[in-house]
């Protein structure tokens, strides 16, 4: 190399850092570089939330300007709090016509369960202690995801995945008193226990999970991909023989995620006494029985007619598969391909489209490893800061409460 290619090697590093910075950077062990990166993204998810609450006028939850702590705990944040002191009702209230309305079964009980357990330890309370779980645990979440990334790619663009995550449109969740960060940190850790082979590890971890967020579905579908895929790779000449191997333990983890799927509606149901009691729940916000694929189709129809809606939902399901198909996506390696997969399925069969699919769609995080890889990172610049925007957007308009009608506001 010449004295003047290395001197612009030296001033243009990956991702466009300055080279002191990078140099820096570099020199720190990987877990510090992932928790900065990580405490920068909460720090601007606080400030969004600071201005977005100053804006916000009176609430079903407060008054005008709301301080930080009462701000966070708006929406679910009150049921979860409602788990917490009161925990979950024997008998499901009704209304009037006899309909199980809203009620605390629909919420899985890890997350105020372990606010609780540490309540009684500290006698912190609610306030305190729910803020501080759901940040722990995203930090343990990036940290994770880092070392998911870093099996299919090097530091820098690993990295800089975790960046997509921590300044993503909806990271602000990851700080608020959802169950969202513990279920990104216990499925970050499925994920990795299975793309390493420990199987039987992560019987226990997809299990939790499926204490924290409905995610035993789309779970078991992802290893039934992957179940497939090394029974077939054992029927091929010259078969890699660890393939074979992890035909049953494959099989075996694919049986726990089908029973910890059912777990929290068998417990509902042993409780309450009511066979569909979390489904009754889960379909009093929706107002309609559960028709799995159907929202898909009537929620454009509703818009733009049968037809349009029609050409709507083939156009998305194309788009998804020409997405996938890119070298950028199947980067991101069999089993987070498989995960992403299984949840869009999921999704697609009993999510109802509307402004909360915004949050849902954080479990798919290792797409931000396509990202990252798209331009050599070189995308984050632009990216980054239109993530910040939206994400304020999405803080002020979602989270924040604008009563739209007589029924209120649309849920982030």
């Amino acid at each position: 190399m010449s004295r003047t290619g290395a001197a612009r090697a030296r001033r243009t590093p990956a991702y466009g850092f300055p080279s002191a910075v990078a140099s820096r950077l570099s020199a720190l062990h990987w877990s510090v570089q992932v928790l900065a990166v990580f405490l920068v993204g909460r720090l601007v998810s606080t400030a969004i939330l600071l201005l977005a609450a100053a804006r916000q006028g009176p609430s079903p939850w407060s008054g005008a300007a709301p301080g930080y702590g009462t701000f966070v705990n708006y929406w679910d944040s009150g049921w979860y709090e409602r788990i917490f002191t009161e925990g979950y009702p024997s008998d499901l209230p009704r209304d009037a016509a006899g309909v199980v309305s809203h009620n605390q079964w629909a919420f899985y009980p890890l997350f105020p369960g372990m606010v609780r357990l540490l309540d009684a330890g500290t006698g912190l309370g609610w306030g305190v202690l729910a803020p501080v779980v759901a940040v722990a645990a995203a930090a343990g979440a990036s940290l994770v995801v880092y070392r998911l990334f870093r099996l299919r790619t090097d530091h820098r663009t690993a990295l800089a995945g975790v960046a997509v995550v921590s300044f993503a449109p909806v990271a602000a969740i990851l700080q608020v008193p959802y169950a969202e960060s513990l279920h990104l940190l216990l499925l970050a850790t499925a994920l990795h226990l299975v793309a390493t082979g420990r199987y039987y590890a992560a019987m226990p971890v997809v299990v939790l999970m499926c204490l924290a967020r409905p995610a035993g579905v789309p779970f078991a579908i992802a290893v039934g991909i992957l179940f497939v895929s090394a029974l077939w790779s054992t029927r091929r000449p010259g078969a890699d023989p660890a393939r074979g191997r992890s035909v049953l333990p494959l099989f075996l983890l694919g049986v726990v995620s089908s029973l910890a799927a059912v777990a929290w509606p068998g417990i509902a149901w042993a409780v309450t006494g009511q066979r569909d009691a979390y489904v009754a729940t889960e379909t009093a916000w929706r107002g309609e029985p559960l028709a799995p694929f159907v929202p898909w189709i009537d929620a454009p129809a509703a818009v733009l007619g049968p037809e349009a809606a029609a050409l709507v939902v083939v156009a998305l399901v194309l788009g998804v598969v020409a997405v996938s198909l890119t070298p950028a996506v199947r980067s991101i390696g069999l089993v987070a391909g498989a995960w992403c997969v299984g949840y869009l399925l999921y999704l697609a069969a009993f999510w109802d489209p509307q402004s909360s699919t915004w949050r849902i769609l954080t479990p798919l995080f290792p797409l931000a490893l396509a990202v990252a890889t798209v331009g050599r990172g070189r995308i984050l610049w632009v990216l980054l800061p239109v993530s910040v925007v939206l994400q304020f957007l999405w803080v002020d308009r979602l989270w924040g409460w604008t009563p739209t009608g007589p029924d209120g506001d649309y849920p982030p």
